[in-house]
């Protein structure tokens, strides 16, 4: 993107922020990595929950699932908006609030007297999250110089991909110890204290005037609602009809976003930020990765539970191995980004996820339980060493004043990601039998596909690094 275009993008922004830099301290960056954590940790947390919370609430399981489902449409909703309003009200306002959201909404869902309660304070949560996930990768952004960029943006990655695939892990060792509200309270101590860190830490910013795209807003929310909606609806193979109408209404909602962000004298979305080609791919790259991600997360509980007879623990457990991989090769590709091309060291990333995940669903037709465990360990190596890279290159090819603009991006798109993973699976399972190993296999045409679009990135342009 030459310096032309740049200001002609940055004059169609809400607000434009000061290009500049300021050193993060470790609390406020431990307040960011806290934020992000509790947000994606949650869903995992409750989704390995979801049968002894049925249980408990006298609902059917189809019922349960609104709980998990419900957090994910508000918190999709809202993604654009927030990293839109953050412009206007400023960061550690946003981000501050959405913390104190999120741990009101776990409050209210741990002593939640019935279902109703429960998806009402679930919602909230989701808001909050919003908050947290669309702001988390752009105040590490806005702190760090470039030549360090890679380390934030690789620890923001890690906490991501880290606490999806914990989540169960931990899900299945507070259902062992204690009953599913503790799964909800265990939010609120860890949320207040980022929110005390947030407050005491993170420089506040002036307030801005600015004229906010509502228009845009609503058209994004219904968007990215009726699309959820949609894959819900198909995933659960009932209501084809139903199902149809939600796309219908996602596609409409898209195309006056589209419409509106064209002609908004200040749209929610500025969508010049995509003329840069390495920002497109690595977005389209992290789409096609989450969806592998999210197929293989579900396919596994299901495997690991439902396949081989395994109690929730055992099954988390068996989970073990994809987390320690990241924790391992996460920090360490965020600092190499700094000093190599981030698209090859994603690349290179994604080739290993994606032999993993060849070896993973070859396994879970017949090989024991040590190369299931090995395949995880291998997955989780690969997607450490993919997403920090991945999420700079994102992040590095945006400006730095719409940094906001496309740590929301981000977070819509693994949204959506790992929303089209769960949905695929649900509706493999409503067709087929034994469809743990398709569904995995589906998974590592996903990964395939990543690893397609990433090796065109590398082709399309040469490196874009915006100071």
């Amino acid at each position: 993107m030459n310096d032309p275009q740049k200001a002609q993008l940055l004059r169609k922004t809400a607000f434009a922020l000061p290009p500049v830099a300021v050193p993060i301290s470790r609390k406020a960056r431990l307040a960011v990595v806290l934020g992000t954590l509790l947000a994606v940790l949650d869903l995992g947390l409750v989704n390995i929950s979801l049968p002894a919370m049925a249980a408990a609430l006298g609902v059917g399981q189809s019922q349960a699932v609104w709980i998990s489902t419900v957090y994910q449409l508000s918190c999709a909703a809202m993604l654009l908006v927030f990293s839109a309003l953050s412009y206007i009200l400023g960061r550690r306002r946003v981000f501050l609030g959405g913390l104190l959201v999120f741990s009101a909404g776990a409050l209210g869902a741990s002593l939640a007297p019935g279902f109703a309660v429960l998806i009402g304070f679930r919602a909230l949560q989701g808001l909050g999250a919003a908050a947290l996930l669309s702001l988390g990768p752009a105040l590490l952004r806005h702190s760090y110089p470039l030549h360090r960029l890679g380390r934030a943006i690789g620890l923001n990655a890690l906490v991501v991909a880290f606490g999806l695939a914990a989540g169960p892990l931990l899900g299945g060792m507070v259902l062992a110890i204690g009953g599913w509200r503790w799964v909800f309270a265990l939010n609120i101590p860890i949320g207040l204290v980022a929110a005390w860190l947030t407050w005491s830490t993170i420089a506040i910013e002036p307030l801005h005037r600015g004229s906010f795209d509502w228009p845009g807003a609503l058209f994004s929310a219904l968007m990215m609602v009726g699309m959820l909606l949609a894959l819900e609806r198909f995933g659960q193979g009932t209501g084809p009809a139903l199902a149809l109408i939600w796309l219908l209404l996602a596609l409409a909602a898209g195309w006056l976003f589209v419409r509106r962000q064209r002609s908004a004298p200040r749209p929610l979305l500025p969508l010049g930020i995509f003329r840069n080609a390495r920002f497109a791919l690595a977005i389209a790259t992290t789409l096609l990765a989450f969806i592998a991600q999210g197929l293989a997360f579900v396919a596994l509980s299901f495997l690991y539970q439902s396949g081989l007879g395994y109690s929730p623990l055992e099954a988390a457990l068996l989970f073990l191995p994809w987390p320690v991989a990241l924790l391992v090769s996460g920090p360490w590709s965020g600092r190499l980004a700094d000093r190599v091309d981030p698209a090859w060291l994603s690349t290179a990333g994604l080739l290993v996820f994606l032999a993993g995940m060849s070896w993973l669903a070859w396994s879970s037709e017949g090989a024991g339980i040590a190369a299931l465990a090995s395949a995880s360990l291998l997955c989780g190596l690969g997607y450490g060493l993919f997403q920090a890279p991945n999420n700079h290159e994102v992040m590095a090819n945006a400006p730095l004043e719409l940094s906001s603009t496309a740590s929301g991006v981000l977070a819509s798109v693994r949204t959506l990601g790992q929303s089209l993973g769960s949905a695929a699976f649900a509706l493999v399972l409503s067709l087929f039998a034994g469809a743990m190993p398709l569904a995995l296999w589906m998974a590592v045409a996903a990964a395939g596909a990543a690893l397609l679009v990433s090796l065109l990135r590398i082709a399309a342009s040469p490196l874009e690094r915006t100071p």
